[in-house]
């Protein structure tokens, strides 16, 4: 389901401070406190929330007229591909605001409940690479019970993704949040098993025009400071492996669902605006006109950690809550493990010339076809991604690797 967003305007990225553990453990734990005390019942947040669902809902509705959905259904068909992909079964909320009030008691849930993560950045920088090898069709292999380690996590970023959107605003997303459901659709009528994504962004991160900090100001003032984290996107993923074996059929469902977002595009001109200069920022920024770098990032995050490429280490912070008792004692902390060795010695015997590498940089993940003989078929499973290049060396984020031969 499509961002919020806030049309913000990017202001220089802080490069003083390094990412460290102790560090990066702190800030999520602190970020995620400071969220719980300020989201329950704040207008501004309903407001917001409520606005972009009316705008999804809207949308799908436009497309729908214009298909051959069946007449005088279009409204309950436009609620379950959106509200009963993310996990709302029937009857359907009877205005944006009752919906808005749903989807924000699932944002508190996982915000409350899920457990706490952080990632290093290279290992964000290997899923940014994988993400960006993934076709919308390729998410239909993710398989939740065996692609997704615990049924509830909160993911915090070690910088924010700066996404521009369909209709040109921007957001710098901070956290991503999952949870299993069940997804609910009516035509046909059948259930899914299927995971629910939140997106978060960063109230102070580094997408500030003036409307925003004026309404960050109000909001203060008004008594309902707006959380660190602000509730942006909801997203529902199939979750049950819908495809494993033909490799064709993630061309038709990429096909479709292009073909799906090309008329959302269209049905979302009348609000769209020019994204204007948003600045210099050396991280990138993430052009998302099909609304689904959440799901393709999420799906490289899953991956990655299943295929044993990570490591994951809990991490007791120094914060204390009021009690006394430690503050989320177990974050988890991914890391990169399985890096390509820099130097190759002998082979086969034979004495080969040592190449040196000056930088890291991630590969890109990518699909083979697996034969599994006891199965007697071709199943589709991913390889990488991976950093390449010496522990020690910078992570390079681009394409281009300068390789220096001894």
């Amino acid at each position: 389901m499509g961002k919020a967003s806030r049309g913000k305007k990017e202001r220089g990225r802080d490069r003083s401070n390094e990412w460290t553990t102790s560090k990066a453990a702190t800030t999520a734990s602190r970020m995620r406190a400071e969220t719980l005390r300020h989201l329950p019942g704040n207008p501004w947040v309903r407001m917001m929330v409520s606005s972009n669902i009316n705008h999804v809902l809207g949308d799908m509705y436009r497309v729908l007229l214009n298909s051959d959905a069946p007449r005088n259904s279009e409204w309950d068909v436009a609620c379950s591909m959106v509200l009963g992909k993310l996990g709302k079964k029937p009857p359907w909320p009877a205005s944006p605001d009752a919906a808005a009030e749903w989807q924000l008691a699932q944002h508190l849930e996982v915000l409350s409940s899920a457990e706490l993560m952080v990632i290093s950045p290279s290992a964000h920088a290997a899923v940014m690479a994988a993400a960006a090898t993934l076709e919308p069709g390729d998410l239909s292999t993710l398989s939740r019970d065996r692609d997704i380690v615990t049924p509830m996590g909160l993911l915090v970023l070690p910088e924010p993704v700066v996404c521009v959107n369909r209709t040109g605003t921007v957001s710098d997303t901070a956290a991503f949040g999952w949870q299993f459901v069940t997804q609910h659709q009516i035509l046909p009528a059948a259930t899914y098993d299927g995971v629910r994504i939140s997106t978060f962004m960063d109230r102070d991160g580094p997408v500030q025009p003036a409307e925003w900090r004026a309404a960050v100001t109000n909001a203060r003032a008004s008594g309902h400071p707006i959380p660190r984290l602000v509730p942006d996107g909801m997203y529902g993923m199939r979750g049950d492996a819908a495809v494993t074996a033909i490799d064709e059929s993630t061309e038709l469902l990429t096909e479709q669902h292009n073909l799906l977002q090309t008329a959302l595009t269209q049905a979302s001109a009348w609000r769209a605006q020019p994204t204007g200069d948003i600045g210099e920022w050396t991280g990138g920024r993430i052009d998302d006109p099909n609304d689904d770098f959440a799901c393709r990032y999420m799906f490289g995050f899953w991956r990655l950690v299943a295929q044993g490429v990570t490591t994951t280490q809990p991490v007791a912070t120094p914060l204390t809550a009021p009690s006394g008792r430690p503050d989320d004692p177990d974050i988890r902390v991914v890391r990169l493990t399985q890096q390509i060795p820099s130097q190759r010695a002998k082979e086969a015997g034979v004495e080969k010339q040592a190449r040196t590498y000056h930088h890291r940089w991630p590969v890109r993940m990518h699909k083979v076809r697996q034969w599994y003989p006891s199965a007697q078929e071709h199943r589709l499973i991913w390889r990488g991604p991976y950093i390449k290049g010496p522990a020690d060396a910078p992570l390079m984020l681009g394409e281009k690797v300068y390789v220096a031969d001894c």
